[in-house]
Formats: structure tokens, sequence, C-alpha cells
């Protein structure tokens, strides 16, 4: 049984045996050109909002989006830190994690793109065209939390999470 409200879904999450099972079909996203699958903007904190197009800027990351409002436990004044503005998920990923498309946006990413995220296909420092924006990879991880096991199960959260899910990047 499910419930519509954000952050209170009660579905079957996916157990790690079926989240491993995906792990091939993930491997194979390509590795050059990539496909931007989804874009979803995060006006407020547990809101969502996804968009056909979004425009791109130095300071603000996804204009529109909170990440300015959010602190980091990873900046050592604790503000919204520089090198998290966006965060890439693969979408094979959220498809094989969700299990269902409507339910992306609750992962709590900004860009799903069908590309190998993976630290040996993307180290950082390299840089990604989206349309006539630029946009460079960073060594910071965006790792599952709380508010992802709630929406997606504690065995998502340990994939994405693990030393493997952390090698494919899994969330960006």
């Amino acid at each position: 049984m499910e419930s519509n409200r954000e952050g209170s879904t009660h579905s079957i999450h996916a157990t790690d045996d079926v989240l491993r099972a995906g792990l091939d079909e993930i491997r194979a996203s390509p590795a050059d050109e990539g496909i931007l699958r989804l874009i979803v903007r995060r006006p407020r904190p547990d809101e969502r909002e996804v968009l056909d197009k979004a425009r791109l800027d130095l300071a603000e990351g996804l204009v529109g989006d909170s990440w300015r409002t959010r602190g980091s436990s990873r900046s050592a004044d604790g503000s919204p830190h520089p090198d998290m503005q966006l965060n890439l998920m693969n979408a094979r990923a959220i498809a094989l994690i969700a299990r269902r498309a409507d339910r992306w946006p609750l992962s709590g990413d900004q860009l799903f793109v069908d590309l190998d995220l993976s630290a040996a296909n993307l180290p950082p420092g390299t840089r990604l065209a989206l349309g006539e924006a630029v946009i460079e990879i960073t060594s910071q991880p965006h790792t599952g939390c709380r508010k992802f096991v709630e929406r997606f199960g504690v065995d998502a959260m340990k994939l994405v999470n693990s030393p493997l899910g952390r090698e494919l990047n899994l969330r960006g």
C-alpha cells in the first residue's frame, strides 16, 4: 500500500538481491554520450518540481533550487558546500532503486542521466556538457541518508553507500 505524501511512501522496497541483480544493467550505461532523463528542482525541503528545461548558474547551481539554503556537515562552517551544487544520479540506478518513474524525484537528486558516472569513467575534474552549460565532476559523494532509507529502504542505502556503490557513483 502506498501514500502520495512525499516522504511517507510505504511501498515494498527493492531487496539487496534485486538491487545487486541490476548492477550489470547500470554498468552498461553509456561511457561517452549520455542522455539527460529527468531534471528535478527542490524549491524547499521535501518539495520537488519536475522540469522540462532548467538554467544552471555558477553561483546558484540549478536556478530556483534550494541548494544555497542547505547547510552541509562537509563544509568547515556548516554552510552549503560549493562542490555539491548539483547532484547527478545514474538513471538506471534510480530506475532499479525507485521501481517506478514517478518516485525518482524523491531521491533528492536533481539531474538523472543515462551515463556511466563511475569514478573510472568520470574522475573528479572531468567536465560534462549539458546543453549550453558545462559542469565539473567533484570528489564530493552524494550518499544515502535517513530520508533515502525511508523512501527506498535500507538495502538501497547500503548499496549506494557501499564501496561498490561509491566506485560506480550510483548517486553521483
